[in-house]
């Protein structure tokens, strides 16, 4: 018997599966069924600055199948620049601006819905805010795929451009 064979013939992976959902249901028991901005870090991240509400890596909050975020774009600048999967909604909440979408330009205001699509080898996707006082802020949602796909999700995700904040945050350490 070969060694992974071997180690394999030691669980009993139907069974297994009824544990994870055991574990799982125990670890969502007492999860956060309300997540209150004042209580979100607001981060300096290579895309921008975002307050993450859902994420794969916060594991306290009732569910975990999205990825959520909130997005702030300060007067005049800029995110940084992305590819991937796309099937992204985001609802813009304050300010002005426009998406680039594979270099196509998508203007929108406070109170627009933006659709990102999916595409099977991916999107390039950079945000801008038009407003040279006032910042753009914006709420996003996709599909938490990144377990079930990894986080390639089948097209590359690279960054592909530094939101100038990130640059500027990482001079200043």
């Amino acid at each position: 018997m070969t060694d992974r064979k071997a180690r394999l013939a030691q669980t009993n992976h139907w069974d297994e599966i009824f544990a994870m959902r055991d574990r799982q249901r125990e670890e969502k028991r007492d999860a956060l069924q309300v997540v209150r901005e004042s209580e979100l870090p607001l981060e300096v991240s290579r895309q921008g600055l975002m307050r993450w509400y859902l994420h794969p890596s916060i594991t306290d909050t009732a569910i975990s199948s999205y990825l959520f975020f909130q997005q702030e774009i300060p007067p005049g600048s800029r995110s940084g620049r992305l590819k991937f999967q796309g099937n992204q909604v985001m609802v813009i909440l304050e300010g002005k601006g426009y998406t680039t979408v594979d270099g196509v330009k998508y203007p929108w205001k406070a109170g627009d819905l933006v659709m990102l699509p999916l595409r099977g080898d991916g999107i390039i996707v950079q945000h801008f805010n038009t407003d040279p006082d006032k910042p753009a802020k914006f709420i996003a949602t996709e599909a938490n795929w990144l377990e079930c796909t990894t986080v390639d999700r089948g097209c590359g995700f690279e960054q592909l451009e530094d939101a100038p904040e990130y640059r500027q945050a990482k001079q200043n350490l």
